[in-house]
């Protein structure tokens, strides 16, 4: 990119592959790239909404729905529509749903900031408009919200439920919101009438085979994992834990040793005295009254050896957060060295049993005394399906634990976006200037949710928004009227157990203006390209001073 300055000698600030484009040609890419992707995940909004096949460059294929999971396959390259991926992306982490509705208000909201730019209005005057608007639709959410009573299971039942009717479980939702519910429950911790829940705290083991149906939470931990040793018994009532994160083996010096034996009855002696080295390891196991050894290492033969014939249940290499979870489920503790091992450590569970799980053999620790930590075995045709129900799963439990931290419920169905949507219709009527077209155009942006979704159900969307906006100008008596997918129809959502977190939809409003924000703030796109150009020789140019025979170009006119 190049400039001429007065005495028409060319500027070059970028260098050779760079391009740039500016002004309104700027944003309106910016706005066009933010929009394809909304446009793309629209389709997938609510229990109606249609699925995406993505196809990796291995081939491999992933079926969803869900918003954040299209947005992290496919391979954007615009920058803007970057920022719309990292709207879903922070969704997802924070409150764990509703990043399709995030995603689609983004590009509702470039949409409508568009139609303002092409009448002239400057970027800034509608990122003022639309911050305000923001506040005010916060605002309407925090009057609308119903508070819950604290750890109530019916009311998480309810919220977990309408999170999985837009999802692949739906059908499954009335069975599998219990077992999200009571896993929630099971983990959380409270402390001075708060809740707190470390979602990590749940492990979700997957195994295609069976119906979504079979699956089930188990109070203890469950590990992908087999006895070692034939001679183990195979179940362990009253199970006493070790949890070993050290090696059950001979540790190799860390320096190179030679060992002369010149004699058979040394090599007895050296092989004897190896022998008792693991079977003195075992017996500090056995004598705390263990009997299950959980190593997050090896166990070498001669061990395992020893701990069947003590009776004990052993399992080798299980993972570093399995053995995390493990010690918050049994109540137990890691140990890395066997001599400090006592009776104090060992967790406990009422039985530890391997069992076969389609083709693979499992161990299942059960019957925890009040355990922090729990996992949900996840069933299901195959492994598209497993996979698909296991990132539903997730969300509802995300969902869950948002209400149990918080409280607070909105009807769903687009009720609390369309009552939002009225109330900054109202407040923007005060405004003066350009701000309220700005406002009005935010209102517009967040109505569109639930139109959308009404589209989606099959619904008409203009006789759909009309009535909505109807139902919601007669005050608190329709403040929860919104689209009922499965009677297609506009109806009151509360009176249908259709809830959603409130913490949710205020993460959606945030996320997407911010975003929104930004991306008309943007005047100018510079991407610089890789010279092409080989590195100049040192000392600059002096070097092709050798070039003066080509004088006789000067015949040449000087436009070439």
């Amino acid at each position: 990119m190049s400039q001429f300055n007065a005495g028409g000698q060319p500027i070059i600030l970028l260098k050779e592959g760079s391009s740039q484009s500016s002004g309104k040609d700027a944003q309106k890419n910016n706005i066009m790239a933010a929009k394809l992707i909304a446009e793309i995940v629209k389709s997938s909004l609510g229990p109606r909404g249609m699925d995406k096949m993505l196809v990796d460059s291995m081939g491999d294929v992933t079926i969803t729905n869900d918003g954040a999971t299209m947005l992290k396959e496919i391979d954007v390259q615009h920058p803007a529509a970057k920022m719309l991926v990292e709207v879903s992306k922070t969704t997802d982490s924070e409150v764990g749903d509703g990043t399709t509705s995030a995603v689609i208000l983004s590009g509702m909201l470039l949409e409508k900031a568009e139609e303002l730019i092409d009448k002239n209005v400057h970027p800034t005057v509608i990122v003022n408009g639309y911050k305000r608007a923001s506040v005010q639709a916060l605002e309407a959410l925090k009057k609308i919200a119903e508070k819950i009573p604290d750890g109530d299971r019916n009311w998480l039942i309810k919220v977990a439920h309408t999170s999985m009717q837009s999802k692949l479980i739906a059908r499954a939702a009335t069975d599998l919101a219990p077992i999200v519910v009571d896993s929630v429950l099971a983990v959380a911790e409270k402390s001075n009438k708060q809740y707190t829940v470390d979602i990590d705290n749940i492990k979700i083991e997957k195994k295609p085979g069976g119906s979504i149906l079979d699956t089930k939470m188990i109070s203890g931990i469950v590990l992908d994992k087999e006895v070692t040793h034939s001679g183990m018994p195979t179940s362990i009532s009253n199970a006493k834990i070790a949890l070993v994160s050290s090696p059950i083996e001979i540790e190799k010096p860390e320096f190179d040793a030679k060992l002369n034996i010149n004699d058979p009855s040394m090599m007895k002696k050296f092989l004897d005295e190896e022998n008792d080295l693991l079977k003195n390891m075992v017996e500090s196991i056995k004598s705390v009254g263990a009997n299950v050894l959980i190593c997050q290492k090896g166990i070498d033969d001669v061990a395992q050896h020893y701990l069947a014939k003590y009776g004990i249940l052993a399992v080798r290499r299980a993972k570093e957060s399995d053995m995390t979870k493990l010690a918050k489920a049994t109540g137990g503790r890691v140990i890395n060295n066997l001599d400090d091992l006592s009776k104090k450590d060992l967790g406990q569970a009422k039985n530890v049993e391997e069992r076969r799980v389609e083709e693979d053999k499992w161990v299942f620790i059960e019957g925890c005394k009040n355990p922090k930590a729990v996992t949900i075995l996840v069933r299901g045709g195959q492994q598209r399906v497993v996979d698909e129900v296991e990132r539903s799963i997730n969300d509802s439990l995300m969902v869950t634990k948002d209400v149990l931290e918080k409280p607070s419920i909105v009807a769903g169905g687009g009720a609390s976006e369309a009552e939002a949507a009225q109330h900054v219709f109202k407040w923007a009527e005060k405004l003066s200037g350009r701000e309220q077209l700005a406002a009005q155009k935010f209102a517009e942006a967040l109505e569109s949710i639930a139109v959308i979704l009404a589209s989606n159900a099959g619904l008409d969307p203009i006789d759909a928004q009309v009535e909505l906006r109807s139902k919601h100008s007669t005050g608190a008596k329709g403040k929860w009227f919104g689209v009922d997918i499965h009677e297609s129809k506009i109806c009151d959502m509360y009176q249908n157990d259709v809830f959603e977190p409130v913490i949710v939809k205020e993460q959606i409003i945030k996320a997407a203006t911010e975003a929104t924000s930004m991306i008309l703030r943007v005047d100018d796109v510079i991407a610089t390209g890789k010279s092409s150009a080989p590195p100049m020789p040192p000392g600059g140019m002096g070097g092709m001073g050798g070039m003066g025979g080509m004088g006789g170009m000067g015949g040449m006119p000087m436009g070439m």
